[in-house]
C-alpha cells in the first residue's frame, strides 16, 4: 500500500481501553500510605479521585469498555491519522520506514484530551461539580478545559508559574473553555504560600502545582482533582492511541521495529507503546525509547523508590523512577516533560528491560522539530520534539547499518502554542542544561526510605 497517511473510520474507534496491568510479568508495585508504609486502598483515593478511577487504577482486567458517552466526545477528532513521514525520510536519506500516530488534530492540540474527557465524566456522573488539575506546558490544562466544557463541570487550573509566563496562549484557551487559571506557585494554598515564603521567585514545577491543586480539592466536598498523567487510569485511557495504530499499521502492511514517545509523566509514551508492548512480553522482537530532556532525566539518572508525587507530600508512595520529590527542574521549553517522577508502569517496563531512555539536550530536539516542520509540514511541541530526536537518531542508525527498520513515534501535540519558544532556537538565545549530579543527589537524599 503506497498511500501517505492511514484514515480509520469512527466506528474503528476502540470500544474498550487495553489495560496492560494484565499482562505485566510482575504486578506494579502499591502506592502506601506515608504514615504508616501500608498499602493504599480505594477508600483512601476517594477524597482525592471519582471512584470509577480509583476502580481502573487498580483494575487487572485486560479490556475496560469505553462509556458510550467518551466515545461521543472522542469523535470530535479521533480516530486520529497514521502518517508516513516519507519526506523525513527522504531528508535523512535513510532505509527505514518513518510513521508517526498524529494526536496533534484534537482541538487543545495534543493527546492529552483522550483522558481528560473520560476523567471529567466520570467525575459528573458521580455528582461532582468542580474539578482542580495542574498544568506544565499547559496542554492537560486546555485539555481538561475542553473535557470540563461538555459535562458541566467548573475547572481550576494551577499552571506551572514559568509555563504560565512562556506560554499565555495556553492561558487563554483555558479560559475560552471556561477554566480558572492559576500561577503556580500561589497564595491561593497553603502549600503554595509555604513555597514561596522559601522562595519567593520560585519558577515552579508540576510537582509543586498537584500539591496546590490536591490541597485544593481535598477542601471540598463538590470537588475532586484529577491528573493528566502517572497514574495507571490516566495511561489506560491513552492506549485508543496505540490500539487505533496498531489497526493502521496492518492496513499498511507494516509493524514496528523501534516505538518512540516522548516522557514527562509518561502517558502519551504509555498510549502508543502499551498496546504494542503486550507483543514484545508475547516475545516478538520490539524495542520501546521513552525520550526524556537531559535537565529532567527521570528515568535515565533517577532511582527506581518509593517517592511522593508532590513536592510537599500530599500524595501517596508510589513506586517509580523519581529524581526525587523536591527536585526543581530548569525552565526548559518543553514544559510537559519537567516532572521528578516517572508513570509507575512505564519505570517497572523499564525496571524490566521491556523499555529503554534516551535522553536529550533542547538545543538538537529543536533542530530535529525544524527539519519535520520542512519536511512534513507540522510544527510540533517543544515535548514531541524530543521523540522527533530520538526518531531522527534511529533513522540515522539504520542508515549507517542498512537496516531498513520501521520506525513509530507519537506525535504527541503541535507547537503552534509555542512559537515564542522557537523564535528563541532561531535566534540562538536557547541553551541546553545538563542538571548537576550533585543537584540529583541532593534531591535523591530526601526519598522516603522504604524496607
Amino acid at each position: 500500500m503506497n498511500a501517505k497517511r492511514v484514515f480509520l473510520n469512527e466506528s474503528d474507534i476502540p470500544s474498550a481501553w487495553y489495560n496492560l496491568q494484565a499482562d505485566l510479568p510482575e504486578p506494579v508495585p502499591p502506592p502506601l500510605n506515608p504514615a504508616t508504609l501500608q498499602p493504599v486502598g480505594p477508600a483512601d483515593l476517594e477524597p482525592i479521585f471519582a471512584r470509577e478511577l480509583i476502580m481502573q487504577e487498580v483494575s487487572r482486567e485486560r479490556w475496560i469498555p469505553i462509556p458510550d458517552e467518551v466515545r461521543r466526545v472522542y469523535t470530535i477528532w479521533r480516530p486520529t491519522p497514521l502518517v508516513r513521514a516519507a519526506g523525513l525520510e527522504k531528508a535523512l536519506k535513510t532505509p527505514a520506514r518513518i510513521y508517526f500516530k498524529d494526536e496533534s488534530h484534537s482541538p487543545p492540540g495534543s493527546h492529552k484530551p483522550n483522558t481528560a474527557v473520560p476523567q471529567a465524566y466520570y467525575n459528573k456522573i458521580e455528582g461532582i461539580t468542580h474539578l482542580t488539575t495542574e498544568t506544565g506546558a499547559g496542554q492537560w490544562g486546555t485539555s481538561l478545559a475542553f473535557a470540563c466544557s461538555f459535562f458541566d463541570v467548573e475547572c481550576k487550573v494551577f499552571m506551572v508559574k514559568v509555563s504560565y509566563q512562556q506560554k499565555p496562549y495556553r492561558r487563554s484557551m483555558m479560559r475560552i473553555w471556561g477554566a480558572t487559571v492559576i500561577p503556580s506557585p500561589s497564595t491561593e494554598t497553603q502549600a503554595g504560600r509555604q513555597i514561596l515564603a522559601s522562595d519567593p521567585d520560585c519558577p515552579g514545577s508540576l510537582g509543586i502545582a498537584i500539591s496546590e491543586a490536591v490541597e485544593a480539592a481535598v477542601v471540598r466536598d463538590d470537588t475532586k482533582y484529577t491528573l493528566g498523567s502517572v497514574l495507571n487510569h490516566v495511561l489506560l485511557h491513552q492506549t485508543v492511541i496505540g490500539l487505533e495504530a496498531e489497526k493502521q499499521m496492518e492496513m499498511m502492511g507494516d509493524f514496528p521495529d523501534v516505538v518512540i514517545g516522548c516522557v514527562g509523566g509518561g502517558s502519551n509514551f504509555a498510549g502508543l507503546a502499551f498496546p504494542f508492548l503486550r507483543h514484545k512480553i508475547a516475545g516478538r522482537e520490539i524495542r520501546f525509547v521513552a525520550a526524556e530532556p537531559e535537565s529532567c532525566p527521570t528515568m535515565s539518572r533517577g532511582q527506581y523508590r518509593y517517592d511522593f508525587g508532590d513536592t510537599t507530600k500530599l500524595t501517596p508512595l508510589v513506586k517509580m523512577f523519581t529524581l526525587g520529590h523536591s527536585f526543581v527542574p530548569p525552565g526548559i521549553h518543553a514544559g510537559g516533560l519537567r516532572y521528578h517522577g516517572m508513570a509507575p508502569m512505564v519505570s517497572l517496563g523499564k525496571k524490566l528491560g521491556l523499555i529503554e531512555a534516551a535522553a536529550f539536550h533542547q538545543v538538537e530536539c529543536f533542530q530535529a522539530a525544524k527539519m519535520f516542520a520542512e519536511t512534513e509540514g507540522i510544527i510540533p511541541a517543544p515535548e514531541t520534539s524530543h521523540a522527533i530526536r530520538a526518531a531522527v537518531n534511529e533513522a540515522i542508525r539504520c542508515r549507517e547499518t542498512g537496516r531498513e527498520e520501521c520506525i513509530l513515534f507519537n506525535l504527541s501535540g503541535h507547537g503552534i502554542c509555542d512559537l515564542g519558544s522557537y523564535d528563541r532556537y532561531l535566534n540562538g538565545e536557547l541553551e541546553d542544561y545538563s542538571y548537576p549530579q550533585a543537584k540529583i543527589e541532593e534531591a535523591l537524599a530526601e526519598l522516603p526510605v522504604v524496607e
